[in-house]
């Protein structure tokens, strides 16, 4: 799979049945878990620190996953850590932080350096996470820069993994249509 490519010493660990579309392009020292979705035009380039995208992750079209690299501004750097049954939205920015098990980021997210994201947290469209902050488990995230909204109701909740499964089953569809991933 050409989109899928070796960085210096490191080869990326894709899981059982992962899809990484032709077009998108995943390097270096990352690691995505069984039933992972890599959507066209996608870049998750691990040059610099280590990715880790948990099971049944999905990152739509157009998003960067990125890190943020050991220097003398910071000398541990960041990496990027994403969870299980996360939907990251249509050209989303993750960059060198951390993100938790069940988590919808909205379409044109950015997600900054050191931030942190518990369980259980819906981002908004267009919100911007400024670097370091953390969002509480349980609440829906807006606005540039992010603040918290409201409680999340248990609709909103279910919602985590039946987006999450709905993806599993897209990339199957996918996969079978033109053959690879899967």
């Amino acid at each position: 799979m050409a989109s899928v490519r070796n960085f210096k010493q490191w080869t990326p660990k894709l899981g059982e049945r992962v899809f990484v579309d032709s077009s998108a392009v995943v390097l270096g020292d990352v690691e995505l878990g069984e039933d992972v979705s890599v959507w066209p035009q996608v870049s998750i380039r691990g040059d610099m620190h280590k990715i880790r995208v948990g099971a049944r992750t999905s990152v739509q079209d157009n998003s960067v996953l990125h890190i943020t690299h050991a220097g003398p501004f910071n000398p541990e750097g960041w990496p990027l850590i994403i969870g299980e049954d996360v939907t990251i939205g249509h050209s989303v920015t993750l960059h060198g932080c951390t993100i938790g098990n069940r988590v919808l980021i909205g379409m044109g997210a950015i997600v900054m350096d050191g931030a942190v994201v518990e369980d259980e947290v819906v981002i908004a469209a267009g919100a911007l996470v400024t670097p370091g902050k953390r969002l509480e488990s349980g609440f829906m995230y807006a606005g540039s820069p992010a603040k918290q909204v409201r409680p999340l109701k248990d609709k909103e909740r279910a919602f985590f993994t039946y987006s999450a499964n709905n993806y599993v089953n897209l990339k199957e569809e996918h996969a079978a249509e033109y053959g690879y991933g899967g």
